[in-house]
C-alpha cells in the first residue's frame, strides 16, 4: 500500500546514508521527493535510483546553512509540485576530530552547530510558513546522542538542541491549530558514511575496521548496528498518516542502546 501516495516531500542530506534511504523508501511508497544535499554528485546518483526505479523525484544543490538557499529551494519546490507535505530534515556533521572541550575553538563549535541545529530551524521554519494552511510533517533526525552524553560538546548540544526544538515547534503548531505534526528521530550507531568517516579519519585505538564495528556493535544489545534502511523506514511512519497521533515525540530506534 503506498502510505504516502502523491505526498511531497523534502529531504535534506538526500545524497548518501539515512537520507538517501529515506528518500528512496518514501518514493517506493508514492512520494514525490525533493532532494537536497551539498554532494551534487551524490546527490544526481540518488536521483538516478529512484526514477530508475519508477519514482518521482527532483534534485537541487543545497547548503543548509544558507537561509536565502532555503527561500529558493522552497520556492523551487512550490513551484514544481504546488505544496509541500513532508519535510525531514536531516543534512548534518559528525564533528569528528574535534578537542576536548578545554581546546576547543568556539568556531569550531559553532560550525557543527550552525549544520546540526540552525539548519533544522531554518528548515522547520520555511516548512511550517509552507504548510500552515495544509498540514503536513516535519521530522528532524536528531540521534541517540541527543539523549544521552558521549560525543562531545558540540555534537551531543546540536542534536540535543534538535530534540527540544522539535517539542518546541509541536507545541506551537498545534496551539495554532496549524495540523503540522513536528517529531524527532534518533538512530544508533548506523553504519553510514558518517560513522565509516569516524574511522577513516580518527582512528580507535588502533582498531582495524572490523574491529571498530565489533567494539560499537557491543554496545547496541540488539546485537548489531543499524543500517540506514532502519531509520527510513521510522522517517515513513512519521511521514505518514498512520502516525497521526504523533507530534513532539523523539523515536528512537537504537538497537537498544540507550536502554543500558
Amino acid at each position: 500500500m503506498n502510505r504516502v501516495n502523491n505526498k511531497v516531500a523534502l529531504v535534506t542530506g538526500g545524497g548518501s546514508g539515512i537520507g538517501r534511504a529515506s528518500c528512496c523508501l518514501l518514493a517506493q511508497a508514492g512520494a514525490k521527493v525533493f532532494v537536497t544535499d551539498i554532494n551534487q554528485m551524490a546527490l544526481d546518483e540518488t536521483v538516478e535510483i529512484i526514477v530508475s526505479s519508477g519514482g518521482l523525484a527532483t534534485g537541487v544543490h543545497q547548503d543548509v546553512t544558507d537561509e536565502g538557499r532555503w527561500d529558493e529551494v522552497m520556492s523551487l519546490l512550490l513551484d514544481a509540485y504546488g505544496k509541500l507535505d513532508i519535510l525531514v530534515n536531516n543534512a548534518g556533521i559528525s564533528g569528528v576530530g574535534l578537542p576536548p572541550i578545554e581546546e576547543a575553538s568556539l568556531a569550531s563549535f559553532q560550525k557543527v552547530t550552525a549544520i546540526n541545529l540552525d539548519s533544522v530551524f531554518l528548515g522547520t521554519q520555511k516548512a511550517v510558513l509552507a504548510m500552515k494552511d495544509s498540514g503536513g510533517s516535519i521530522i528532524n533526525i536528531s540521534s541517540v546522542m541527543g539523549i544521552v552524553g558521549g560525543a562531545g560538546p558540540a555534537y551531543n548540544a546540536s542534536k540535543g538542541g534538535v530534540r527540544l526544538l522539535t517539542k518546541s515547534v509541536a507545541v506551537h503548531c498545534g496551539t495554532m491549530g496549524y495540523n503540522i505534526r513536528v517529531n524527532s528521530v534518533h538512530p544508533g550507531y548506523i553504519w553510514t558514511p558518517l560513522v565509516e568517516n569516524i574511522f577513516e579519519h580518527v582512528g580507535v585505538d588502533n582498531l582495524t575496521e572490523d574491529g571498530f564495528r565489533e567494539m560499537l556493535t557491543e554496545k547496541h544489545p540488539i546485537g548489531r548496528l543499524g543500517v540506514a534502511e532502519d531509520i527510513a523506514k521510522g522517517v515513513l511512519f512519521l511521514a505518514s498518516d498512520d502516525s497521526s497521533f504523533m507530534t513532539g515525540s523523539e523515536l528512537v530506534i537504537d538497537g537498544g542502546y540507550t536502554a543500558v
